[in-house]
């Protein structure tokens, strides 16, 4: 059934001089498109108060008072993973108001206040949180000088069909399992590749294909010896190197060929991947290979276009990450040592 039109001010005064002018109510509102009670009331209406604007209604009376408005806010920020039905539980046992999940969620849509899926973060402890301040602290001041002699290094996995949690389907109801809605993906990522490299503003590393596990004893032979050491010492006699804290790259055959190479490494604070701008030149290098049609078929394809588009990233997009490295600074201490939006 349509909604029931609802009639204008200017409506409302040409159905009554309709109605002085002796048309009957019906016409009237045959030529306005509603229905004949509408014209019946507003005629009553106006023979009883004089006006054709219709009054002021209250409309349904809240449940909830202000306060227990704020009550609701205050819930909804002190435990953000709450949900409007642990909400409500609550409101009744301290104020034994009885209200619905959805009126829990009235109240904090009007207040601002929307469900939205979380980020992913790693875990940190105080410890860590304080490890990244003390860090952030001593390298927030650095010059872009400073910054050009570190090389940043690490590895990551690239999976031959990637989940993408972000797809959307087109599809009515009963529609789930219909050709074309459902999204063909096999187990495991169809198989991956793991590449390491480094990225400084003077050059970049060859990424190297890590196979199998990567021990302290590989990392030292087909790593660091080849790779690294030959990368910094193009940089110069103070190139820094940057490594996080895995386990191959602290081991005590790695720690003893930089003290014998005496290179100079970085100290890192641990579960900081958003302090590394490396981070981000492996999400370009993912969204470069997905956008090569058709998408790679096999593993040895995977990394052939890996290499090639770690090539062809250009150098200003590489010194624009490591120059943001101040930025990560200040953004971390700004949230006292915890998450930042990098």
């Amino acid at each position: 059934m349509p909604p029931r039109r609802k009639l204008s001010d200017l409506d409302r005064g040409r159905a009554i001089g309709w109605l002085q002018d002796g048309v009957a109510a019906r016409q009237v509102a045959q030529r306005l498109a509603v229905a004949p009670s509408a014209i019946i009331r507003l005629k009553q209406r106006f023979h009883a108060t004089g006006r054709v604007q219709e009054r002021q209604r209250s409309g349904r009376p809240r449940v909830t008072t202000q306060r227990e408005d704020r009550f609701i806010q205050r819930q909804a920020m002190q435990q953000r993973m709450a949900t409007a039905n642990n909400i409500r539980q609550r409101l009744q046992a301290t104020t034994n108001t009885v209200v619905c999940g959805q009126t829990i969620q009235n109240r904090l849509h009007n207040l601002g206040v929307r469900a939205r899926r979380p980020v992913r973060g790693t875990t940190l402890t105080a410890n860590h949180r304080a490890a990244r301040r003390a860090w952030c602290t001593q390298h927030v001041r650095w010059q872009r000088q400073q910054r050009a002699q570190v090389l940043f290094t690490d590895e990551s996995r690239f999976c031959l069909e990637p989940a993408d949690g972000r797809i959307r389907v087109w599809r009515r109801r009963g529609e789930r399992f219909a050709e074309g809605a459902v999204l063909e993906r096999q187990r495991f990522g169809g198989g991956s590749v793991m590449v390491l490299g480094g990225i400084s503003t003077r050059l970049r590393t060859p990424l190297y294909h890590v196979v199998g596990n990567l021990t302290g004893v590989r990392y030292q032979n087909e790593i660091l010896q080849p790779l690294v050491v030959r990368a910094l010492q193009a940089i110069g006699p103070r190139a820094i190197l940057q490594d996080d804290n895995a386990p191959p790259h602290r081991s005590a055959a790695v720690n003893n060929f930089i003290q014998q190479a005496r290179v100079n490494r970085m100290l890192w604070p641990a579960n900081s991947p958003d302090l590394n701008p490396i981070e981000h030149m492996w999400d370009e290098l993912c969204r470069r290979v997905q956008q090569q049609h058709p998408p790679p078929a096999n593993l040895g394809q995977l990394l052939q276009w890996l290499q090639q588009e770690w090539n062809g990233v250009p150098r200003a997009f590489i010194c624009n990450l490591i120059h943001s490295m101040r930025q990560r600074c200040i953004e971390c201490l700004a949230h006292n040592g915890g998450h930042t939006r990098y």
